[in-house]
């Protein structure tokens, strides 16, 4: 294991392992997005530089074996250099591997510019079996008890369960373009999200969702939910083949009720997703 310069491995002491903490569904989310100090890097000499770059690149490595959980290495344009995405179930893991992070090339090397916890979680407005049941009696005629009926049901119950499964549990897709913002609902007078009903908010989130739908195969979107866990309610991570694409969707989805009526933005982060060697390249230069 690789140390801060001046500590030796008598110094350190290894406590007890904490006990796992993981929720009772869903995956640990953390954004972590740094700027680089080039001048406190090239202050470092050769042999220092070469193990704090093999330390980070074992502990990814090692990270990403334990069951659940995944590293995306970004190399990020504009407001950061290098950033990371990770998802995993204990969340005694995610904060020792966030802080494992912050350290890994030495002081003052790694300035956050943005750090983002969130957790993965199922939508409040998936259609539920007794509205789809009325649905298709509606607008197909299947009335509800038919063979026909418990025929489209089970196929039905079947779509929600991998639905539901891919949202707590995802696999993150390794495309070449990555988006990440936070977002959350307005509660202002004549404004507020939470004052509607929940058919009303389900109405609403089903024509957002329907926009969504059309950029299937094309962009890739994880919603993870932030209220009481970070200063925004939820985290939208997206990944694409074409940046178009993200420049698209978001364009789009701003002319939907439920985007230029109810919600609010934070900042947008973009990079790619690239192995840790070539983001070495491009942002320590070596």
């Amino acid at each position: 294991m690789f140390y801060p310069e001046g500590v030796t491995t008598e110094a350190v002491s290894h406590p007890t392992p904490a006990k796992p903490l993981r929720p009772q569904e869903g995956l640990g989310a953390l954004h972590l997005f740094y700027s680089v100090n080039l001048s406190a890097w090239r202050a470092k000499n050769a042999d220092d530089r070469a193990i704090a770059l093999d330390y980070l690149e074992t502990l990814l490595a090692t990270s990403r074996q334990q069951p659940q959980t995944q590293v995306v290495t970004l190399s990020m344009f504009a407001k950061a250099d290098i950033g990371f995405m990770i998802l995993t179930p204990d969340l005694q893991d995610l904060n020792a591997l966030e802080k494992s992070i912050a350290s890994a090339l030495g002081p003052d090397v790694l300035i956050p510019k943005f750090r983002y916890l969130s957790m993965t979680e199922k939508s409040e407005y998936t259609q539920k079996e007794e509205d789809y049941a009325l649905e298709i009696e509606k607008d197909q005629g299947i009335i509800r008890g038919t063979a026909e009926s418990e025929s489209k049901l089970a196929t039905f119950r079947e779509r929600i369960q991998h639905y539901t499964h891919d949202r707590l549990y995802p696999v993150l897709p390794e495309w070449e373009y990555f988006c990440f913002y936070p977002m959350s609902k307005k509660r202002l007078p004549g404004q507020n999200w939470y004052a509607l009903d929940h058919q009303k908010r389900r109405e609403l989130m089903g024509g957002h969702m329907r926009v969504g739908r059309t950029y299937a195969g094309r962009v890739r979107q994880l919603v993870t939910g932030s209220t009481g866990l970070d200063d925004w309610e939820w985290g939208v991570t997206l990944f694409a083949h074409d940046p178009y694409e993200i420049k698209a969707i978001v364009y789009e989805m701003r002319f939907d009720e439920v985007s230029h009526g109810y919600a609010e933005f934070g900042p947008f982060f973009n990079g790619l997703p690239l192995p840790l060697k070539d983001i070495y390249q491009r942002v320590l230069l070596v």
